[in-house]
């Protein structure tokens, strides 16, 4: 997910209007040189900005908790992030918000993403909930049920939360300076960041774009079940050039008010009423028995305007197939003859497999498709690169032999150097087009990346260590890391193609590996199965989130060294936060529970237990078996067939295997919601004229309204405060 901020003056807004087009990229770079370094060299690392960040992160991840241990659903946020970090500096004293730049907004947005995206990094709200709540004392490997102390949730979230940010460092001079990787939501919010500031962005990628769409094909925004959202964002890029400055700020945030103060009026009277978060709108028979109500929570509805029409019509799908048809025919047919809501002997316990089944499938479809596409692509850019080196070559061999005077060869070199680049300029997909590399003084290092990638490493093993002690082996957690750091780069790569961080399939697909390296005797073998799966995961959405971070800071010409200690910043204090919430939690709330159903973590637990080999309730399997083909052909045809192709047009009448999984696992309740907000989304030019951003700040203030104030919610459970 994503959000916005505010507005320049009218010069700027003519600058950000008529940005560059492809064909003048390169050289506004080149001839914005000095004003570049300028930039770079700009203060970006201050308490202020640190400050502001942290607390916006704050609350991005107390939202993202709420959400998350209720249906798995998380954001990044990072479009509020900017938007909130430029409006706070707006109302603050003049001493405090004086000279309040661009690249300082992107400091702290990348501060807050760090922050917010921890449940899900540290598996706050899968993994761990995974082990403690629902892995059994003989499958621990201890002959106890886990329960995980504040230490030791802080050590394994320190162990899993740097490695991955390492592991990214190396790959930003191929992904973004030399492939140009859209990266459509860091680009986005660079565009938003720019606009706010009046300043320009140094490369336009809307032609990089439209390309690589053709290229790839446009996937619909939605949440995998992790739940960590990406939005697509071109359409985005060229209406924040058209928006009408200083009047349209103060309209998007007074939707932003407006729609937070009426998300948090409804959490505070939900908790009073609980019948408005089970509204029987189907009647008390089909609620009573098949758990179908409405739960008309302004948070829910929001998330599905962000989602959008298609994915949120793939979840009821999913809603509907489980629980209005495989559910009932499981208890019907005494496959699974417990209550409807029993997850061991009850129909939700029965679908699950075959969600599972679905995700599993079009997840490993979708990433094997993306990851053979970004291979070939890349070895297709190596090929290029040499042969352009080699042509080079022989044209300055060629200019030695009929060219003595030296000044003279050089002078053609030189043109030859420009020729290359504006043919590079006119191909904006290209690999291979010219752009000017940051000075080295404001980037990471390569010795303190390689130092830095050693020790987190090293640091993980260790964690993991004295978390688990000789349960989990050495060669486990080293075999985990070595994944972690090949699934980052498959990660990286596919999400600047597509917008979509496939950490889900990556987590997955560690699973099945794992399942292979653990011997099957091994007493342990369902904890490290899990502990695998979340470092993979984990190194896959740190690389991801700075990545993303990264794309932001060059196009507005912040630097990386000041991004990367942003990023390390927002971690460890996040690593103490996403502990603390866990537990806090876990104390005031009863987990799992009819509130927070911890969907996530059931799949994590089930997945574990079926590739090591665990038994299936009756006729499981099968059903599995055919959805999973299904799911798994449909996801083929969506990820290979052109958009130039004639049956492009139809694939959006194709469900999302990962939507429909997240439809059948949670309850009705939390897709009815989401798929109102996805009508909102489809028909809001019907009933507002401020077009996709104004739409994205009202669905974000409705989100982070519910999130936030549920922190109050918890302070008066804590309290004992009885509902009316």
């Amino acid at each position: 997910m994503t959000l916005h901020a505010h507005t320049p003056s009218a010069g700027a807004t003519t600058a950000a209007a008529t940005a560059p087009d492809a064909d003048s990229d390169a050289t506004a770079i080149r001839t914005g040189e000095s004003s570049y370094l300028d930039k770079l060299d700009t203060r970006q690392v201050t308490l202020r900005a640190a400050a502001v960040g942290l607390l916006i992160g704050t609350v991005v991840c107390l939202s993202n908790f709420f959400f998350g241990l209720q249906s798995g659903w998380l954001s990044m946020m990072s479009l509020p992030a900017a938007l909130l970090a430029f409006a706070i500096f707006k109302v603050m004293p003049a001493g405090l918000s004086k000279n309040f730049t661009d690249v300082e907004n992107v400091f702290v947005q990348s501060v807050a993403v760090a922050v917010g995206t921890g449940p899900l990094c540290y598996g706050m709200i899968g993994i761990i909930p995974a082990m403690e709540k629902f892995m059994t004392a003989e499958e621990s490997g201890f002959g106890r049920t886990l329960n995980l102390s504040l230490g030791q949730l802080m050590v394994w979230s320190l162990g899993l939360g740097l490695f991955g940010v390492f592991f990214a460092i190396p790959l930003r001079k191929q992904v973004i300076v030399k492939e140009k990787l859209p990266f459509p939501s860091g680009s986005a919010t660079a565009t938003l960041i720019s606009v706010l500031h009046g300043s320009q962005l140094y490369h336009d990628k809307e032609e990089h774009l439209e390309k690589n769409e053709d290229a790839e094909g446009h996937q619909p925004d939605g949440a995998d079940e992790d739940g960590l959202t990406h939005q697509s964002s071109k359409s985005q890029l060229i209406e924040l050039r058209d928006d009408d400055d200083e009047e349209d700020y103060n309209s998007n945030i007074k939707s932003l008010v407006a729609t937070f103060a009426v998300s948090s009026v409804y959490t505070i009277t939900a908790y009073f009423w609980p019948i408005l978060k089970q509204l029987p709108v189907f009647g008390t028979y089909l609620s009573k028995n098949y758990l179908w109500n409405l739960q008309p929570s302004p948070a829910y509805v929001g998330q599905g305007i962000i989602m959008g029409l298609p994915t949120v019509s793939y979840m009821l799908f999913g809603a509907i197939l489980g629980w209005g048809i495989l559910a009932p025919l499981a208890q019907k047919m005494e496959w699974a003859p417990g209550k409807i809501d029993d997850w061991i002997h009850g129909g939700q316990g029965w679908i699950l497999w075959i969600s599972l089944s679905v995700m599993i499938s079009d997840s490993l479809v979708s990433f094997v498709v993306v990851s053979t596409k970004s291979t070939y692509r890349l070895i297709q850019n190596v090929r290029q690169k040499r042969l352009y080196e080699q042509t080079l070559e022989l044209q300055q061999q060629l200019h030695a032999l009929l060219e003595h005077d030296a000044s003279s060869r050089s002078s053609n070199e030189d043109q030859a150097n420009s020729t290359y680049e504006g043919e590079s300029t006119k191909n904006s997909g290209d690999a291979l087009k010219y752009v000017a590399e940051v000075p080295s003084k404001f980037l990471i290092s390569t010795k303190v990346t390689v130092i830095g990638v050693i020790v987190s490493s090293l640091l993980c093993i260790v964690s993991l260590k004295l978390v688990f002690g000789a349960v989990v082996p050495i060669y486990a957690a080293l075999a985990a890391i070595i994944l972690a750091m090949l699934f980052s780069i498959l990660g990286v790569r596919a999400l600047g193609e597509t917008d979509l961080n496939p950490v889900s399939g990556i987590g997955k697909l560690s699973q099945l590996i794992f399942a292979l390296i653990v011997p099957k005797d091994h007493p342990a073998k369902i904890l490290i199965n899990l502990v695998a799966g979340g470092v993979a995961e984990a190194g896959a959405q740190q690389a991801g989130d700075l990545m993303q971070d990264l794309k932001t800071g060059h196009l507005i010409g912040a630097s990386p060294k000041a991004q990367f200690i942003a990023q390390i910043l927002g971690t460890l204090y996040s690593v103490v936060l996403s502990s603390v919430l866990y537990k806090v939690y876990n104390s005031v709330y009863e987990i799992p529970s009819e509130m927070f159903r911890i969907p996530t973590a059931v799949i994590w637990i089930d997945c574990s237990r079926l590739v090591t080999g665990a038994g299936l309730p009756p006729r499981a399997q099968e059903f599995a078996i055919v959805f999973g083909v299904i799911f798994g052909v449909i996801s083929l045809l969506k990820n290979t067939i052109s958009p130039k192709s004639q049956y492009y047009k139809y694939l959006v009448y194709l469900p999302s295997g990962v939507a429909v999984g997240v439809g059948i696992y949670n309850t009705p309740n939390f897709t009815l919601a989401r798929f109102i907000g996805g009508l909102i989304n489809y028909n809001w030019n019907n009933f507002s004229d401020r077009g996709k951003i104004g739409m994205i700040i009202f669905s974000s203030g409705l989100v982070l309204g519910e999130g936030l104030f549920s922190g109050f919610t918890m302070l008066l459970t804590s309290l004992g405060v009885k509902h009316w």
